[in-house]
């Protein structure tokens, strides 16, 4: 028997597991991790080899520390309630029906209770976690938090403490306030289920308190029926300790309320107003101490023996939050603010005023009257010749089909739709430039050419970047390029022109191989090429992506992206980088986490290199007085739909500087943060936050200074809010009579805003045309009126010394119209344009058959004393292959209209025959050769299936002339109805000259 006992015991007997089984559970749980590493450490791989592992490191650092502290404080909290609420049961709890019916229910949760203790907070403490992880940007602020140098209105503090401190007092207080009321529903239906608090109707057989070790309030009086709570003394000493420790909380958050009405939003102005500093901040004040007193009532009750005390103080706190919280400032706002609202709100307007100038940079707007003239006189354009000379015909907007057309080279390239205006020295002149990058568009590919290889280690890069003159077109209306071909010969130099990194560059490409190899990446097509493949190829060199030559690197890409052939495929060898991550806007976003970037990136030739320009913006939305604006609404005009195109950070924003440039490069994918606004506190404090990630701003070289450019979105943003913050006395704000809106574009069907154009210009007051920014004013409200009311301007021009931007770089220019002013405004203008007999005449011939009219931007700038308009016409199939071609100009000064071939013609017709302009770019005539500022455009032959160009301008002309001919019919007939013979004969001169210029368009046509 001695030797039976041994082997008696039950692990002998249990079941083993089965093998297969546990080799199942592996094998998930290895998949799992392989899955998870395939996103972690591919993201660690990928910051190393950008050099920003840093931010990667604190970013996510910060985040799991968060996670830890919120999961600790909410499952230790509620755990704690829970375990501590059971472990004070009563042992004996008394008998009663209830107590039975609970009895059955405890039963049932016995089994369950410990796991039900532990999961349940576990939970709570995941969702905790994840709530205060997604702090991190507040608590980085926090921790890293430089002063303003400003003070509020009202309470004297640095800005400091509301756009910094404030919202991670506010989130510590919220959550512990979560935190502690999740604990008392714990606690209280802990001791309900265990006995340590029970419900008791008059009548009932109580347990004698030795017994229960409950200090029972006495039974109330015969005859009424009336439920009474009863609570063991551990019960009421640890719900009054979580009600006190609650309602400080609360006091701490009524206290916090004071400061959060300075960045409250009200119906005419944000900021707090007279009811809200006169009523609202005191009863703050007042439910605070109310707090606090019911707090302390709560702590006595967990030494004593009754709920009355504390009850009636959160009785009475309750009635005092309606009626000195809500009722008084109501009554306030209603009897004593909403009579007299102009003059006791005036102050705190005039607080909102200032504030928001400030935190969007319009504290410095050079505001000029502007007594537009209406009346166009001969020579008027002279003192302007520099900015009519720069006026841009080529729509970035429209033009990119005629890109694709002339400069596409290969299927498997393209361009932008909308491309970018940029300005760059030709001839030791500065030109106002249309540029756009040729990048890799796979989608041209055949199905039949489309495979992993292909896709992934031939085509992986664009080749090159075309430009344009934007004030000049060649003969025949197409774009007149100064920079194209495949290789790109050109004004702009040599450089590095493999787009590797664009904005349509595919998700991944495997590139690079061991030295000697035969290269197999396409380069670019060539006739010539020695290879007589009609290929050049090459072989990836630059450092731009993570090397994946060992076989775990192989196969956590390969999991990544859901690709196999990344661990069998030869090309994948010991020395190639995957490049993924590739669009501009996309890197600088993640190793930039903390900027709102703007949502157009431009390609420029900087120092030998393409590089994307991207802008980025820090935001707050937290101060005081600052006016909230929706960066979605205020960004969105007929290009863009609204933007706001990455960033953590809230599109309600208050506070906005265009803090960071940005430069990716096109090769190598390198991203450079600079420092633009070296006074921004809110970059200061991240670059504390991440150390090292931010370039100073003196490290910008002189080449990239001069094609840096003010953002867009910073000036959608401030030509709205300038809209009703032009008007700086706040008496006439809150009468809002003189508020303005953006008009919107006329040239598009949707009622959407007109967007802003880059243009030279010189504004009145200036010496010299800037590149510029430009945007107009209509009456705002309720009304159709289309008239300008004013046109705003940016300096957008930082010069070309390293380091040193311009003095006057993002100055703001408003010229303001007189009040009684009638200078039409852009949508009447289009209609004056649409309605005039002879240019609708013209382009109802020009629409017919298989003709489509574009009308492109229209521009508005300053001169001659007044507002000149002027529009490029586009003419192009309306079948088959597409690209618009430049073909008229229409131009307008107050109610003058002119229409013509060439922008100089037009100005001619508008100010009396001379226009006093000298304008370089001419009529698209048929057969004609170029002249002075005509460049032909490389490979303007006509591709397959395209109208050859000479048939659409002769197309233009037979339009123009039958249009010339009509007018000559009806000026003959009316001279001959007058017996003026001598304009009888002029007319039918005119009439000639038209049928003959008809007849020759004809002949061109073949007709």
């Amino acid at each position: 028997m001695t030797f039976a006992t041994p082997r008696r015991p039950t692990r002998i007997r249990m079941r083993r597991r089965s093998p297969l089984a546990v080799t199942l559970a592996v094998l998930v749980a290895v998949v799992v991790l392989v899955m998870i590493l395939a996103q972690v450490w591919t993201e660690v791989l990928w910051y190393q080899q950008t050099g920003f592992f840093q931010v990667f490191r604190n970013e996510w650092g910060t985040r799991a520390i968060l996670f830890v502290l919120g999961f600790l404080l909410m499952a230790g909290a509620t755990g704690f309630a829970l375990r501590l609420a059971y472990r004070s049961r009563p042992v004996y709890p008394p008998s009663s029906p209830e107590q039975a019916t609970l009895d059955r229910y405890r039963e049932q949760i016995e089994p369950l209770r410990r796991l039900a203790m532990t999961a349940g907070p576990v939970i709570l403490g995941i969702f905790a976690g994840a709530a205060a992880s997604s702090q991190w940007t507040d608590v980085l602020l926090f921790l890293n938090r430089v002063p303003f140098g400003k003070t509020d209105p009202q309470f004297g503090i640095d800005l400091s403490f509301f756009v910094f401190t404030l919202p991670v007092l506010r989130f510590i207080a919220s959550f512990l306030m979560a935190t502690t009321v999740l604990a008392v529903i714990g606690s209280l239906a802990t001791h309900y289920l265990y006995g340590g608090i029970r419900i008791t109707a008059e009548g009932d057989r109580l347990a004698a308190p030795a017994e229960t070790g409950d200090h029972a309030e006495p039974a109330q009086r015969a005859g009424r029926i009336t439920l009474t709570p009863r609570v063991t003394r551990a019960a009421r000493f640890q719900l009054s300790c979580l009600a006190a420790f609650f309602l400080v909380l609360v006091a701490a958050n009524y206290w916090l309320d004071r400061y959060s009405l300075l960045t409250k939003t009200g119906d005419r102005f944000d900021g707090a107003g007279y009811a809200d500093v006169n009523a609202v901040m005191p009863s703050k004040t007042i439910l605070a101490a109310a707090a606090l007193f019911v707090a302390v009532l709560f702590i006595a009750t967990a030494a004593g023996r009754t709920w009355r005390l504390p009850g009636i103080g959160v009785a009475l706190m309750g009635v005092s939050a309606i009626v000195i919280g809500g009722i008084y400032p109501a009554v306030v706002q209603r009897f004593q603010v909403d009579p007299n609202a102009q003059e006791l709100e005036s102050p705190y307007i005039q607080r909102n005023i200032d504030a928001t100038k400030a935190a969007f940079g319009l504290d410095n707007v050079e505001v000029a009257p502007y007594d537009a003239s209406t009346q166009a006189q001969a020579g008027a354009l002279r003192a302007d010749a520099e900015t009519t000379a720069s006026i841009r015909l080529l729509d970035p907007a429209i033009v990119s089909p005629s890109f694709q057309q002339l400069q596409q080279n290969k299927q498997y390239y393209s361009f932008a739709d909308t491309l970018a205006v940029d300005r760059y020295v030709i001839d030791g002149k500065s030109r106002d430039t249309v540029i756009a990058v040729r990048e890799l568009n796979l989608n041209g590919l055949s199905t039949d050419r489309r495979s992993w290889v292909n896709d992934t280690t031939v085509y992986t890069h664009g080749f090159g970047v075309v430009a344009a003159y934007g004030n000049t077109s060649t003969v025949d209306g197409q774009p007149a390029f100064y920079e194209g071909g495949i290789p790109p010969t050109g004004g702009l130099g040599t450089y590095e022109p493999r787009i590797y990194f664009g904005q349509e560059s595919p998700a991944y490409s495997i590139v690079g191989a061991p030295a000697g190899t035969t290269p197999w990446e396409l380069d670019y097509p060539a006739d010539n090429a020695a290879s007589g493949t009609g290929q050049v190829n090459t072989t990836y060199t630059g450092d731009g992506g993570p090397r994946i030559g060992n076989l775990w690197t192989k196969l956590l890409y390969a999991v990544k992206f859901g690709s196999e052939q990344i661990l069998f495929s030869d090309r994948v060898t010991s020395q190639s980088q995957i490049l993924y991550d590739r669009s501009p806007l996309d890197r600088v976003a993640k190793v930039a986490p903390y900027l709102t970037l703007d949502g157009m990136t431009y390609p420029a030739v900087v120092d030998g290199r393409v590089v994307w320009i991207v802008d980025g913006y820090t935001t707050s939305d937290a101060y005081p007085y600052s006016a909230q604006q929706s960066l979605d609404d205020a960004t969105a005009d007929s290009l863009t739909q609204g933007t706001s195109v990455a960033g953590l950070l809230p599109t309600q924003v208050n506070y906005l500087r265009n803090s960071v440039k940005a430069t990716v490069d096109a090769y190598s994918g390198k991203v450079t943060l600079y420092t633009w606004d070296e006074n921004d506190p809110v970059l200061k404090a991240w670059g504390k936050a991440f150390p090292g990630s931010l370039q100073p701003l003196s490290s910008i070289s002189g080449n990239l200074m001069s094609h840096l450019r003010y953002p867009e979105d910073m000036f959608k943003v401030q030509r709205k809010l300038l809209a009703t913050y032009h008007v700086t006395d706040a008496g006439s704000y809150y009468s809002g009579q003189d508020f303005w809106r953006n008009p919107n574009d006329p040239t598009v069907g949707e009622q959407r805003p007109q967007p802003p154009y880059y243009l030279t210009l010189q504004m009145p007051g200036q010496t010299a045309p800037t590149f510029s920014l430009t945007s107009t004013f209509i009456p705002g409200g309720n009304t159709n009126r289309n008239v300008l009311t004013g046109f705003l301007a940016v300096d957008a021009e930082p010069g070309n010394v390293a380091g040193k931007p311009s003095a006057d770089y993002g100055k703001l220019r408003l010229l303001e119209l007189p009040r009684n002013a009638t200078v039409p405004g852009p949508g009447q203008v289009q209609n004056n344009f649409n309605s005039n007999p002879t240019v609708s005449t013209t382009l109802n011939l020009l629409r017919q058959g298989n003709s489509t009219v574009l009308n492109g931007n229209l521009l508005t700038l300053p001169v001659g004393g007044g507002l000149l308009y002027v529009q490029p016409v586009y003419v192009q199939s309306s079948a088959g292959t597409k690209f618009p071609l430049l073909q008229k100009v229409l131009v307008s000064f107050g109610d003058q209209i002119g229409f013509a071939n060439t922008l100089g013609e037009a100005l001619d017709q508008v100010f009396g025959g001379d226009s006093g302009a000298t304008v370089s770019h001419g009529a698209p005539t048929p057969g004609a050769t170029a002249t002075p500022g005509q460049t032909p455009s490389p490979g303007a032959t006509a591709t397959p299936g395209t109208t050859p160009p000479e048939q659409v301008a002769a197309k233009a002309k037979l339009a123009t002339s039958l249009a010339a001919a009509k007018a000559a019919l009806l000026e003959g007939q009316a001279a001959l109805a007058k017996g003026d013979f001598a304009a009888y004969g002029a007319a039918q001169a005119k009439l000639q000259q038209a049928v003959d210029d008809a007849a020759a368009a004809q002949a061109v046509l073949g007709g």
